[in-house]
């Protein structure tokens, strides 16, 4: 052991700064906060969004058009598709379940392609032509 190996005791050492505490502690006076302006003071709280003075990007970027907050978003299945999954899954009964990747997705059935089958489909919602195609054939429609 000599003079280089030498470290203090474990846990006899604090590596938080203790500020505040007077000018022999090397972090008194202001306390680490420099000389005056808002972040100096007690209490400050910047705004989100806030550049020291400079226009805000979300106020500096012009807004176009209406976002309506109540819009219903449907994800189409055409004809073609719900032919088929019928075909692969081998029924005539098409529920929410089969078709929906989540919950909270709603269907919509459009008139694309043909459908072969009476199907028995249960949806949120179904074009005019997807109807008339699906009705031809004697299949029923049941919309949630």
């Amino acid at each position: 052991m000599d003079l280089s190996n030498l470290k203090p005791a474990q846990g006899s050492t604090k590596s938080r700064k203790r500020i505040g505490r007077g000018q022999g502690s090397g972090y008194g006076g202001t306390s680490t906060r420099g000389h005056k302006g808002a972040k100096s003071r007690s209490g400050y709280h910047r705004k989100v969004g806030f550049e020291g003075g400079q226009m805000p990007l979300y106020r500096l970027i012009p807004k176009f058009g209406f976002k309506n907050i109540n819009r219903v978003e449907y994800t189409g299945v055409n004809l073609d598709t719900l032919q088929a999954i019928s075909e692969k899954l081998n029924t005539k009964e098409l529920t929410l379940d089969l078709l929906q990747n989540n919950k909270n997705e709603k269907i919509k059935v459009l008139g694309r392609g043909e459908v072969k089958d009476a199907l028995k489909v249960t949806v949120n919602a179904i074009s005019k032509s997807a109807k008339e195609a699906i009705e031809a054939k004697g299949g029923v429609i049941t919309i949630i």
